[in-house]
């Protein structure tokens, strides 16, 4: 009998120790979650139980990640509109198969809802995070959470529309870090002609992403990083558009969340810090709030004002433009071609389109089947087409009503926008972008003139001194004693002589054997002429001057070239 009591204790003492955890996954009608218990998924990487968020006293059964966190990381909540003020909350099955929260009087503040009546029904929470509701006896999923998102989003869950489930599954913030219920924010996918994510300030856009180009939203480079590879998105021609992600078999632990302030953010698990670091974050500037500027407005966070109006437009009120307040936008200056009158002076001239470069492209874009050679001319037939775009993974893209939240980006991966302009316009910019131009050009020109010219001017003076002592070593070669008496140093420098060839005054006295007396042909007034024979056998006249001649060195080589 005292073994038997020692038994009875031990299994006591074993139940104390271990009561506060489930050794299941599973919960079921005779195995109820209590305040005090958590059930773990079979690889724990989740938890499931009751909590309370930051300061708050409030109880409430969450999903969480099974991690060292110094406060709990709830990424699924069942009950944030309908807390329990106390620790007595039971999470079960209900008689009709439901999975239920029941409070310290046993009123049901939380179902599961199914319509459909089942006994026998269990409730799992897998490896996902995903808390699925099941048909024991065949084992169909008859509900899930991974359907009822809150604020965050795990790995192979759905934010969007599914048709094929009739299922829309949206991001719902928490009113603040304190308390889970319901907030301002919600995110999700906006289908329209291509689809799109969204962020919703109750009803009214907040912020919004490009278009989905199969890969990335355009003008957001950084999803191409390790980090977004896994993000993907499906859509459809039925109205299914939703957006998953899959970390495959990265190290790294991440989730996505939307919180309080209406950021929607990217958190990894640092093992170091034992804490979730935000990696990614939009809004990221106040120009990635929607429609900042208005229509036919562009945001630009590195300038000052950061709106301004886009080529061809003027602000609609220039009053409440100059006092910060641009949600009023912009309106054309000059009438489109097909908007004027008849009369007008101007009509025939036809509308032309103005090319902004690197651009998050507007809200409620159109796709068009046309080529890419097409897109352009298949927007001007169109009056009511205000710009266009060609990106490669989505084709033509029109815009047929007011452009509305543009953003420029200073970054690879965005679109150029083609801004449809009445002719003057155009031709003014052509005019405004003239005189910067020509600058340019002309100063350019003038720095390769001038090195020109002074390159010339450099070669010209090198030949000049080089002429100038070609024709003193002739003279003195050929008439020393004239030379060295300076008789015509004073004419050297007005002498030209590069229409003559020059021997040196050994190789002419070599010809005439030394000035032979017998190789003398005659008598001038400037002196003797010799004949002679060069080393080829060609014969020559060689004239000397003379010291005593009278004649300059200019009528003495104007001699040389007559005879």
């Amino acid at each position: 009998m005292s073994l038997y009591r020692s038994f009875l204790l031990l299994l006591c003492c074993v139940y104390v120790v271990f009561s506060g955890a489930n050794a299941s996954d599973t919960i079921t009608s005779s195995e109820p979650v209590r305040d005090s218990e958590t059930v773990f998924s079979s690889g724990k990487t989740f938890k499931l139980g009751f909590f309370s968020p930051g300061n708050s006293a409030n109880r409430y059964v969450g999903i969480m990640f099974n991690l060292p966190s110094p406060t709990p990381t709830a990424v699924w909540v069942a009950n944030r509109d309908k807390p329990i003020n106390d620790s007595s909350g039971l999470l079960t099955l209900s008689e009709d198969g439901n999975l239920v929260i029941l409070n310290g009087q046993k009123e049901i503040i939380w179902s599961s809802s199914i319509s459909n009546s089942m006994k026998n029904s269990t409730a799992q929470l897998l490896d996902t995070g995903n808390l699925v509701l099941k048909d024991s006896s065949n084992g169909k999923v008859l509900w899930e959470s991974f359907q009822y998102p809150t604020d965050s989003i795990l790995q192979l869950m759905k934010m969007g529309t599914d048709k094929s489930t009739n299922t829309t599954a949206l991001l719902k913030s928490w009113r603040s870090p304190d308390d889970p219920s319901v907030g301002s924010f919600s995110a999700g996918i906006q289908l329209q002609y291509i689809p799109q994510a969204f962020i919703w300030n109750n009803t009214t856009p907040y912020w919004r992403s490009s278009p989905w180009d199969k890969q990335i939203y355009i003008g957001l480079p950084e999803m191409k990083s390790s980090y977004h590879s896994g993000v993907d998105l499906v859509s459809d021609n039925a109205g299914t558009a939703y957006q998953t992600y899959s970390n495959g078999n990265q190290p790294w632990i991440l989730y996505y969340s939307l919180n309080s302030t209406g950021s929607y953010q990217e958190k990894v698990w640092d093992q170091s810090k034992k804490d979730w670091v935000v990696t990614w974050a939009n809004p990221r500037s106040e120009c990635d709030i929607y429609a900042k500027c208005g229509a036919f407005g562009s945001c630009n966070p590195k300038s000052s004002p950061i709106c301004s109006c886009i080529q061809g437009f003027k602000p609609k009120n220039e009053g409440e433009w100059e006092k910060g307040e641009w949600s009023g936008g912009c309106i054309r200056r000059t009438a489109l071609d097909c908007e004027r009158n008849k009369t007008d002076v101007e009509k025939g001239k036809k509308d032309g389109f103005l090319k902004m470069q690197t651009l998050g492209v507007p809200n409620f874009v159109i796709w068009v089947s046309s080529a890419k050679e097409d897109c352009e001319s298949d927007c001007l037939s169109n009056c009511s087409c205000m710009a266009y775009s060609y990106y490669t993974g989505i084709g033509c893209m029109h815009w047929n009503r007011s452009l509305i939240d543009i953003q420029e980006y200073s970054m690879d991966g965005a679109a150029d926008l083609f801004i449809r302009l009445a002719y003057s316009e155009l031709a003014a910019n052509d005019k405004k972008d003239f005189p910067v131009a020509a600058i340019a050009i002309t100063v350019s020109i003038g720095s390769i003139i001038v090195i020109l010219c002074g390159y010339l001017f450099w070669k010209l003076l090198a030949k000049h001194r080089e002429r100038k002592r070609k024709s003193e070593t002739f003279l003195r070669e050929a008439s020393p004693k004239i030379y060295q008496g300076g008789m015509i140093k004073d004419d050297i420098n007005q002498v030209k002589i590069e229409d003559i060839t020059l021997y040196s005054f050994d190789m002419l006295a070599n010809a005439t054997d030394r000035f032979h007396s017998a190789s003398k042909l005659g008598q001038g007034g400037f002196g003797p002429v010799y004949k002679g024979k060069l080393p080829d056998g060609q014969e020559i006249a060689v004239k000397r001057l003379s010291q005593s001649s009278g004649q300059g060195l200019q009528e003495f080589m104007r001699g040389s070239r007559d005879f």
